[in-house]
């Protein structure tokens, strides 16, 4: 006897319809889909991380294809499909950063925790992610914390102190 499973469907609560209606709500009715973006944006504040099942889920609230919705997920960076660490490193290693050291960069951090890039560390605090083009050549070598801190000019000792500040704000918290 064969069994099969069935993917888990992803249930948007009360709350999260809720925001989705507020941000469908700033375009023409027949634009819902116009919206994919925020929708995705609060699944992801809500769960860390964005689920094929919520994708899914969110191109049926918005009456969409759920490829459209992939589309969106996999072409943007911001959007992560899996579960990261709390912290979410992304160095920018684009041609220009990469000839101010955006690789060096992108090396020291990833030596510093012990990972590769696209890698979490064991205690899920850090994730280093290599990054495409994050407009600030002239600063590089560049970076983005949790998608939203850019920070400029991140010299290995910049890189360390960073971590260390990360590292204590987290223990801080527990």
């Amino acid at each position: 006897m064969t069994t099969t499973s069935t993917p888990t469907a992803f249930v948007l609560s009360d709350a999260t319809r809720a925001r989705f209606d507020r941000e469908v709500a700033k375009y023409p009715a027949e634009q819902a889909q116009s919206a994919v973006m925020a929708c995705l944006s609060i699944v992801q504040q809500e769960q860390g991380f964005v689920s094929r099942e919520s994708e899914d889920a969110i191109a049926a609230y918005l009456g969409m294809p759920a490829i459209a919705v992939y589309e969106v997920t996999t072409f943007y960076n911001m959007y992560n499909q899996r579960k990261l660490g709390k912290f979410k490193l992304n160095v920018c290693a684009n041609l220009p950063c990469q000839l101010r050291d955006g690789q060096k960069a992108l090396d020291h951090l990833c030596g510093k925790l012990g990972i590769e890039e696209g890698g979490t560390t064991a205690d899920g605090l850090f994730t280093v992610q290599k990054s495409e083009c994050l407009g600030a050549c002239a600063d590089s070598p560049v970076m983005l914390v949790n998608d939203r801190q850019m920070l400029s000019f991140m010299t290995s000792e910049r890189l360390d102190e960073l971590v260390d500040t990360l590292r204590a704000h987290a223990a801080s918290q527990a």
